[in-house]
Parts: structure tokens; sequence; C-alpha cells
């Protein structure tokens, strides 16, 4: 399936400042935003994933905002899908789709291809969960890194549920997890005929100091009543979404086992922490063009160029 009308990607380490340039690019060139971001899905969870207040929501189309609830399962796989929808609803109003968000996992998959392959066993990847409590998850990393250096590279080493995956996939097919995805990427089930990625690009102590300021604001807004809400209204805590960054630590904190002053600490570091994958991530990505957040005047014309067929999309 060929795509041939043009699509914007603008992409980032969180709090870089996606979401204001991503309205300043919307309102210049008439797009409307397609969200890239795993979290921004689930209903009721709005402080701790920064989304983007209701009132610019309905001055500017956003999609993949408030599609699922906590507790229900959500993939890359289901993002491509509810992507793909988007973008071509937004082509047929003649509207620019601008895909804007950090993870990168889904704007691999969309753009890339995803492995999709039925791969699986019970039996294979209990061993494995098993193994993860016996052995912990630094042993499965270093397997990982001898059968299949490509998806080690890519993973953290504690990332234990995509560790299993990837250890799962091997196992039951003899094959590294990353020579299918090559596989697929090859096939190109999906192609895009025009696209520019914009990386933003910020010095790492400003990023860290916004990180910090917004593990603040998070804080100072009403996270910890978030929180209390969702568990009111019966999510438990063990739930993927309520163990993201944030949620987590906040219900750490409201167990007692932190202060608040910990809380803060802690948040603030992790989602530093955070950022620096999703920068490692974005840096393998050869199509992103990185150009200063601080420079929006250069981001636009830059944008305006490639619309006119004046710019290259890489730089």
């Amino acid at each position: 399936m060929l795509i041939e009308n043009p699509v914007l990607v603008l992409i980032g380490p969180t709090a870089v400042g996606k979401t204001d340039l991503s309205l300043a690019i919307a309102r210049k060139f008439g797009c409307e935003i397609v969200s890239v971001d795993s979290m921004q899905v689930y209903r009721y969870m709005d402080i701790g994933t920064a989304k983007i207040e209701p009132e610019l929501r309905r001055e500017i189309p956003h999609h993949l905002i408030d599609i699922v609830d906590p507790d229900q399962p959500y993939h890359a796989a289901r993002f491509v899908e509810d992507a793909l929808a988007a973008i071509r609803r937004i082509h047929q109003r003649n509207a620019l789709p601008l895909l804007t968000g950090g993870t990168g996992l889904y704007l691999r998959a969309l753009l890339h291809g995803l492995f999709t392959g039925g791969e699986s066993d019970p039996a294979v990847r209990r061993e494995l969960t098993e193994r993860l409590h016996e052995e912990g998850s630094d042993m499965l990393y270093r397997e990982l890194s001898a059968c299949d250096r490509q998806t080690a590279g890519r993973l953290h080493p504690h990332d234990t549920a995509r560790i299993i995956r990837a250890l799962e996939v091997y196992q039951i097919t003899g094959t590294p997890l990353s020579s299918h995805l090559e596989q697929q990427s090859a096939a190109g089930k999906i192609a895009f005929a025009r696209v520019l990625s914009i990386g933003l690009d910020c010095p790492r102590p400003v990023l860290y100091e916004r990180i910090n300021r917004r593990a603040r604001k998070m804080i100072d807004s009403g996270l910890e009543q978030e929180v209390r809400g969702l568990l009111q209204r019966g999510y438990c805590p063990e739930l993927k979404s309520m163990q993201a960054i944030g949620y987590r630590h906040m219900l750490t904190y409201l167990s007692g086992n932190w202060s608040r002053e910990q809380l803060l600490e802690q948040l603030a570091r992790d989602t530093r922490r955070y950022a620096k994958r999703q920068m490692t991530w974005f840096r393998k990505d050869q199509t992103i063009t990185w150009l200063p957040v601080s420079d929006t005047g250069r981001l636009l014309n830059h944008i305006g160029g490639w619309l006119k067929g004046t710019v290259s999309p890489h730089m």
C-alpha cells in the first residue's frame, strides 16, 4: 500500500517542547495532529501523560488521544491500524497529518514495519518468566545479547517484557527478532511516498531542567488526585498503564514508601533516564532531520520548503 500524500513527523524526548511547536506547525500549515504516545491513548490519565488542554484540542483536531480505558490492551500493531485510519481521514479533508510524540517503537512500526508473526508458545514464555524471577533480568539480557545483539542493543537491560518476547521468538523460530523485523520492513507492506521526519534537538542541561520543572508541575497540578481517582475507579496498580512513569511513582508515594521529596526526586530522575533512552532510539534513525528546538523560524521554513519541493527531506 502506497500513501502518496505528504506526512509530517515531529519527534523528540519527553519535555523537549513538542507540544508548543506542533501547535505552531499545525496553525501555519493546516495540520491535524496524530499522537504518537503510548500513554496518551488512555482515558482518565491526563496529568501524568502531559496531555494537551481540551480547548486546544478543540481548536486543532487531535487523534489517538483518550481512545481506550486504562485496563484495555494497546500495542504497536493497534497503533499502526489506528494511525493509518487517521491519516487517511486527514488526507481526505485535504489537511496535512502531523505525527508527534515520543514513542519510538510506534513510529518505527508505522513507517518501517512491525514484526507481527504469531510465533508464541505459552510454555516457552512461562519458562522465561520463571527464569526471570530466579536468575534476574541481567542474565536474560546477556543471553539475548549473545543470540540477537541488534535487538539487545536497542532495549534497556531491565525492559523485561521485550527481552522475554525477543528470546521467545528466537527459541521458537531459531531466527533473531531483528531478522524478522528486517524481513518485514523489506516486504514494504506500507510505503509513504512523502515523509519529513524532524527531530527536536536540545542541549542536555536545558532538557534536564525542563524535565525537572515538568515533574514538579505534575505533582503540583494534582497527579496525586488523578491517581487516587484511578484507584477509586477500580484500576489496579499492577496494570501496565499504572506502571508507567509518574503513575508508579505516585503509587509508591501513596503506599507510604516515599516522602514527597523522594517522590519528586525519583520522578525527575527516571524521566531523565527515559529521555536519554528515547534519544538513543531516535538517533539510530537516519531518516530524521535534527533541528534546534529553540529556532522555530528555521523549523517552519524547513517544513515550508519541503512542502514546496525546494528542500530535501534528508539533510
